[in-house]
């Protein structure tokens, strides 16, 4: 048992950078007061500041071989800058590329020369407890890929995207295995559209308003936009989001009356994101009652504060001896956990967890 949370990460991208940023922005933090931003100061006796970064794993030339401080800043990297890093001493090593850059990054993106390094040997090199995943939407291969590396090392896992591993049997039963724990699948944001979404299509059911259709058509300018130009490496973002929002009803809407999922690249946005909401539902009476939003964000800086959750949640259960995927974390960090909650219950089995009140199921 250490007392740092040592952490890796595949993908050194906006996702990154916001998370590197703010486990700095937010060391001296006072665990006893409410800190804008943070869900937790001091999360099962970690402070943030006990977050330390191990190595870093991409494909991009203006990254591959630099200092991870200098390396967030590579490429098309464009979220907002917030705190400034000092030189690290973490280096961005050379990762395996497989299907992690689709058609439209490989137009933007010019890859490193050389091999890919030595994963396993590098997590057990540095230490590492926890990987986090920030590989591109679509990249099915290349998270398998490197999963089975993270097994090899006997790190934990949070994984970012939606690539399906911590929902699947297969991949519990392999981390059960190797005694490791898993978080996934798919990052859902402090405040952004998904919970959102969730929460109101929640509070119409319990107030006895039936939806009866519903759509959230997302725009952005960040790579993760413009990868997703390729429909085709889409399909699991979308049943992603659409399960995280159907799965706060008890009766089915039908597929013709509910799109969710990313629609557009505005290049002029750069990191934020336009989330526009729309619900269409009876009420009393059979009378209608119609809502709609739009929610602005900065789309990368919204899923960091749920990281730095994640991976102090997969170093308790790594401290604990708990294996295999954490459903009670997952149900409130991620867009598609094993089992789906509601928002309200997933906080309430996460603050078990967290006070180790409760095992993970």
């Amino acid at each position: 048992m250490s007392d740092k949370v040592r952490v890796a990460i595949i993908g050194v991208g906006n996702c990154a950078s916001s998370f590197i940023q703010g486990v700095h922005f937010y060391r001296n933090a006072k665990a006893d007061e409410f800190v804008p931003g943070l869900m937790h100061v001091n999360l099962g006796g970690y402070h943030i500041s006990d977050i330390e970064f191990t190595c870093a794993f991409d494909i991009d030339k203006t990254k591959v071989g630099k200092d991870l401080s200098e390396a967030m800043w590579g490429g098309r990297n464009c979220t907002v800058k917030f705190c400034d890093v000092p030189e690290m001493g973490v280096n961005v090593y050379r990762g395996m590329t497989h299907d992690g850059l689709g058609q439209y990054l490989s137009e933007v993106i010019e890859k490193a020369s050389g091999p890919t390094d030595d994963i396993v040997g590098i997590l057990k090199d540095t230490k590492t407890d926890v990987v986090v995943n920030y590989l591109p939407v679509g990249s099915e291969m290349a998270t398998k890929w490197y999963v089975e590396q993270i097994l090899d090392a006997g790190c934990g896992l949070v994984n970012c995207i939606p690539v399906f591993i911590a929902r699947e049997k297969y991949w519990q039963e392999r981390f059960e295995e190797r005694g490791l724990p898993v978080i996934g699948d798919d990052i859902k944001s402090q405040v952004g559209a998904t919970i959102v979404h969730r929460v109101l299509t929640r509070l119409m059911r319990e107030r006895g308003v039936r939806l009866e259709r519903t759509s959230q058509l997302n725009v952005g300018g960040n790579t993760d936009f413009l990868n997703m130009l390729e429909r085709s490496r889409l399909e699991s973002k979308k049943i992603s989001k659409t399960n995280s929002v159907t799965s706060q009803l008890d009766y089915d809407i039908g597929s013709k009356n509910i799109h969710i999922g990313p629609s557009d690249y505005v290049e002029w946005l750069d990191d934020r994101k336009w989330a526009y909401i729309r619900m269409e539902g009876r009420t009393f009476g059979d009378v209608p009652l119609n809502i709609e939003l739009k929610l602005e964000v900065v789309d990368s800086p919204n899923s960091a504060g749920i990281v730095i959750d994640a991976v102090r949640c997969a170093k308790l259960a790594l401290d604990r001896g708990v294996s295999g995927a954490l459903f009670d974390p997952a149900s409130y960090f991620m867009k598609s956990p094993p089992i789906q909650y509601s928002d309200e219950e997933a906080r309430r089995r996460t603050e078990a967890f967290i006070t180790g009140e409760t095992p993970c199921e």
